[in-house]
């Protein structure tokens, strides 16, 4: 089979080894200057064929103006022609050829030249201003121009064809381009699971067993891998948390299945492992705080996320192209499922609900140290008198009016209690007080506490106090208080 060569004939070499010189001439000198000249008519070459472009492209714009005033001129006149000249003269745009020529004339005096040429050109012929001819001659020679301006196109485009094609027929440093370019673009990570989410597949561990002399001792030893697992299964009982994004696809309509499609397709830490119970976890505590519509969708995006992964790998794609088609079985048998399992939703938070109801909750108690202390309430009965003495040793020296206030004060957040809690004081019982307490919240309880020892209502044989749940634990902290009411109480008289 013959070699073909011929894709080395476009190579022009200025060093070629076969190159004959005079035996006179330094063949160094000889291959530089014949460089030298390869360069020097490719430059000049690409220089004309810029030229012809821009005259080619400049007589593409004039052309069409010309045809315009040859045709105005015949229908209005000589006096046309002469408007025409004044303004280009007194009034010329500057619009011109996009070139970087000095000193480039722009359209309107490149046709200032050319009418004016035709002006003479009519005069040489021997018509004047006031000749009846004068606009048939104007015509003529604008015409005329039009023909002229055709022919060198023409031959403009000839000669821009041969230099472009003798431009092209060796291989230079401006012909080189890319053909292709091949980057690896590695893949970006798969986004990682909800937080709390619980994983499909349990981490296998090799445990190795050491023989021992002693079996019995070693087995007698704390073992470290009790606490970790330990640690484990507690780390799983954590619940999975909506991110930002899920929050955002839980909002998303009901049987909005392209708008969830398009939301996936552009967010990939959606479809991630635990992401459908985050959404569960959510819609049960949207159904408790008492907003069912949202619970409802957080249902719905749930089973969808479901569905897809049991559906396998292209689960997603198989799955939302059948929902959004219509498909009556597939549709019929989400729906189904959605509205089940949000029935099963609303059931198990009315349960929980009455669990907490039944359980009570955390409660303030108040609750001796031991079971010789009691307690006891200095109730007042109303607002101190008018007229307050002070009886008995240890009130030497006591200011009246400082006791006056302490008991003025002791009524006062008396009064600001609830109706029931001021019954249960005045029945000096104290489970009737505890009774009361327990029905408040929490916070409530706390505060009617540090009331009560404020205004030294509380009376306590150990000075102290205790708060407690009500599974009868003991609360947080201990508060010590003073005790000054049994005194102030005996020293009162009407």
């Amino acid at each position: 089979m013959p070699l073909n060569y011929s894709k080395w004939d476009k190579l022009e070499l200025s060093d070629d080894s076969d190159i004959e010189s005079h035996p006179n001439v330094d063949k160094k000198s000889l291959i530089r200057w014949k460089q030298r000249d390869i360069h020097e008519k490719r430059q000049i070459r690409k220089m004309r064929v810029a030229q012809l472009k821009a005259d080619i492209a400049c007589n593409e714009v004039l052309k069409p103006r010309l045809q315009q005033i040859a045709t105005d001129v015949e229908a209005k006149g000589a006096s046309h022609f002469s408007s025409l000249v004044e303004r280009y003269r007194t009034n010329p745009s500057p619009e011109a050829p996009p070139t970087d020529a000095p000193e480039q004339k722009s359209y309107d005096e490149m046709m200032l030249s050319l009418m004016l040429q035709v002006w003479e050109d009519a005069k040489k012929k021997g018509v004047e201003k006031d000749d009846p001819n004068l606009t048939v001659a104007l015509v003529a020679g604008l015409k005329e121009h039009l023909v002229g301006l055709d022919e060198h196109q023409t031959k403009m485009r000839k000669e821009l064809e041969a230099e472009e094609e003798e431009q092209h027929k060796k291989i230079t440093m401006e012909d080189i381009h890319d053909g292709f370019d091949n980057h690896y673009v590695p893949p970006k990570p798969a986004p990682p699971p909800v937080k709390g989410a619980i994983p499909a597949v349990k981490p296998t561990k090799t445990v190795t067993e050491y023989e021992v002399i002693n079996p019995k001792g070693v087995g007698a030893a704390p073992s470290s891998e009790a606490s970790t697992s330990q640690t484990a299964e507690d780390d799983g009982d954590e619940l999975p948390e909506l991110t930002p994004v899920l929050e955002q696809f839980s909002h998303l309509p009901i049987r909005g299945y392209e708008d969830s499609w398009e939301f996936i397709k552009a967010h990939r830490d959606v479809y991630v492992p635990g992401a459908a119970d985050a959404l569960l976890v959510a819609a049960f505590r949207a159904q408790s705080n008492g907003q069912p519509r949202w619970a409802q969708q957080c249902v719905h995006q749930s089973l969808l996320l479901s569905y897809c992964e049991k559906l396998g790998t292209d689960g997603p794609s198989m799955l939302f192209r059948k929902l959004i088609a219509g498909d009556a079985r597939a549709t019929g048998v989400f729906e189904k499922d959605v509205a089940d399992t949000y029935k099963h939703l609303v059931e198990r938070v009315r349960i929980s609900k009455a669990e907490e109801a039944a359980a009570g909750g955390e409660q303030i108690q108040l609750v001796p140290e031991n079971p010789e202390q009691s307690i006891t309430f200095n109730v007042p009965d109303g607002p101190p008198p008018e007229k307050l003495e002070l009886e008995g040793p240890g009130f030497e020296g006591v200011d009246i009016e400082d006791v006056r206030k302490a008991l003025q004060l002791r009524w006062e957040v008396f009064e600001s209690f609830p109706e029931a809690f001021q019954k249960a004081l005045q029945s000096h019982s104290l489970e009737e007080v505890n009774k009361v307490l327990g029905a408040m919240k929490v916070e409530e309880a706390e505060r009617i506490v540090e009331l009560l020892q404020i205004a030294s209502i509380l009376s306590f044989a150990d000075n102290a106090i205790r708060d407690e749940t009500g599974g009868g634990q003991a609360g947080d902290e201990d508060e010590e208080m003073d005790v000054e009411g049994g005194q102030a109480e005996a020293a009162e008289v009407d």
